[in-house]
């Protein structure tokens, strides 16, 4: 019987293990899927945009901040993104000048 157990809760254990795997790796899909769209509605404004990502966004959206030089001149700017999380769509908000929103964007 304390065989049965000790199987019984190893297995619960290596569960929990692969469900929070599993939901670490649709968190990452989830942030490489709005950066990707955030980046892809910000062309256009933003040229060599670097995306900064809400790990989780709100219940419907996914959140990001894009950021890089302004299309077409020499200011670095920033902008909102929305990412729909039913449609999948992207909308990018307006520009913000670089020295209104400081935002590092490393390599």
């Amino acid at each position: 019987m304390k065989t049965q157990s000790a199987l019984a809760a190893i297995l619960a254990v290596l569960g929990l293990t692969a469900a929070h795997a599993s939901s670490d790796d649709a968190w990452s899909e989830f942030r490489a899927e709005v950066d990707k769209a955030c980046l892809a509605a910000a062309k256009g404004l933003i040229e060599n945009g670097k995306a900064l990502v809400d790990p989780f966004g709100s219940e419907s959206y996914g959140l990001a901040v894009v950021s890089g030089k302004s299309a077409g001149a020499k200011a670095t700017i920033s902008a909102i993104c929305v990412f729909d999380k039913k449609t999948k769509k992207a909308e990018i908000g307006g520009e913000i000048a670089g020295d209104e929103l400081l935002m590092k964007t490393g390599k």
